[in-house]
């Protein structure tokens, strides 16, 4: 396998690490791996090919610019332009959604408040009321339906993960909050072009052939070391144990959430909790500048909000333990899946499939992964937790 790309040589043993993602016995076709340390772009490779059937591409090979969709990795991008908006002054973590947002009071919600949201403890992690296919793709539309919801229990009493709503709620916030006319339009303003990111909320017509498809790892990936793994099989008898419960409705209420990922609607429509699409250096470089203070991505004062532990119990949603701060996900040193760095105030979040951004101030670390092969693993893949474990042997 050819690894294109530039690396510092003491990095070589991560670069034999996602050279080795490519065995036929992992099962890697196309990814993108970038590493910023201290500030420094010190990893950005790429490998394999790809295809793009919207545009008539069968197979082609990868290149540093291929965009993926990134999936819930970019849940934590969506965090970040809300804490942005915090440290301004321009939304407050404990004052109810509803004072910016007037509609939102709807239906037992009026105590709900920025912070509960962020972290997953509002009762917002799915619709009651039916959604079409179509709708997910229209901003207006969703946001109507959201304002029009209620919590499946009192805000506060219960953490459940919200997998799609998170960020129809979190980007409408944004866009009231910031004065913009979109989502990603402060996106663009604030993050992605300050740092030349190639991350998108919404791909851009010029850059939809520089989209891969997403589908399924080819080959099964082995047993991770920890047992407490959960992967898609987990959940998929947890939407089966009860149709109407929160976790069904939570992935299938439209069934397009799943369906759609390779349209051209849903690569151009912002769905921000599961539509960004970025390539790996994007990742590494947002998250590289959360982890270096002097970056200025967000104010030094607000940096600890990324760390800071909200919650961490069993998730209502997903039916394992998860740990939140405000918007991201972190670590459990008990879990092999579940580890994003290793310093303490290490922060993040995975995508299904595979992708995962994350930063370590403590080892001033950024780390982006991204691939269109989707494995089974809900939080992080095995090809991620070798690497990951590769980055850290050279660091350590």
């Amino acid at each position: 396998m050819t690894i294109n790309g530039q690396w510092l040589p003491q990095w070589q043993p991560l670069i034999d690490a996602f050279a080795a993602n490519f065995s036929p016995e992992q099962g890697e076709e196309g990814a993108g791996l970038a590493l910023v340390h201290r500030g420094e772009l010190v990893v950005n490779v790429w490998a394999g090919q790809r295809s793009n059937k919207l545009a008539g591409i069968e197979r082609t090979d990868w290149s540093e610019g291929t965009l993926v969709n990134i999936f819930s990795a970019g849940k934590g991008l969506v965090a970040l332009c809300v804490l942005q908006l915090v440290a301004e002054g321009k939304l407050q973590l404990d004052e109810p959604v509803a004072s910016i947002w007037p509609d939102f009071i709807q239906a037992d919600k009026s105590s709900i408040t920025l912070r509960q949201l962020l972290c997953h403890r509002a009762g917002m992690s799915a619709f009651h009321q039916h959604i079409s296919n179509e709708q997910i793709f229209t901003w207006a539309a969703m946001t109507q339906a959201v304002a029009a919801e209620s919590p499946w229990w009192a805000p506060n009493t219960a953490q459940g993960y919200s997998p799609f709503m998170f960020g129809w709620i979190l980007g409408e916030l944004v866009k009231r909050a910031s004065g913009c006319a979109s989502f990603n339009e402060y996106f663009q303003q604030y993050v992605a072009q300050p740092l030349n990111a190639n991350c998108h909320f919404g791909v851009p017509d010029f850059l939809l052939d520089s989209v891969a498809d997403t589908g399924p790892l080819k080959r099964p990936l082995g047993v991770m070391a920890s047992s407490t793994g959960a992967d898609s099989i987990a959940l998929g008898k947890l939407m089966k144990a009860d149709p109407r419960g929160v976790t069904n409705r939570a992935f299938s209420n439209p069934i397009s959430l799943m369906t759609a990922t390779n349209s051209r609607e849903w690569r151009q429509a912002q769905i921000p909790a599961a539509g960004a699409h970025a390539d790996a250096r994007a990742l590494a470089t947002i998250y590289g500048a959360l982890a270096n203070a002097q970056q200025n991505v967000l104010a030094e004062s607000a940096l600890p909000l990324c760390w800071q532990e909200q919650t961490f119990e069993q998730d209502r949603t997903l039916g394992l333990p998860l740990r939140f701060s405000h918007g991201f996900m972190l670590s459990q040193a008990d879990r092999a899946d579940c580890r994003y760095g290793r310093g303490a105030r290490a922060f993040g979040h995975p995508g299904a499939g595979g992708c995962i951004g994350f930063a370590d101030p403590d080892f001033e670390l950024g780390f982006g992964y991204v691939t269109h092969r989707m494995g089974n693993r809900i939080l992080i893949d095995e090809r991620a937790v070798r690497l990951i474990d590769a980055a850290y042997a050279v660091l350590e």
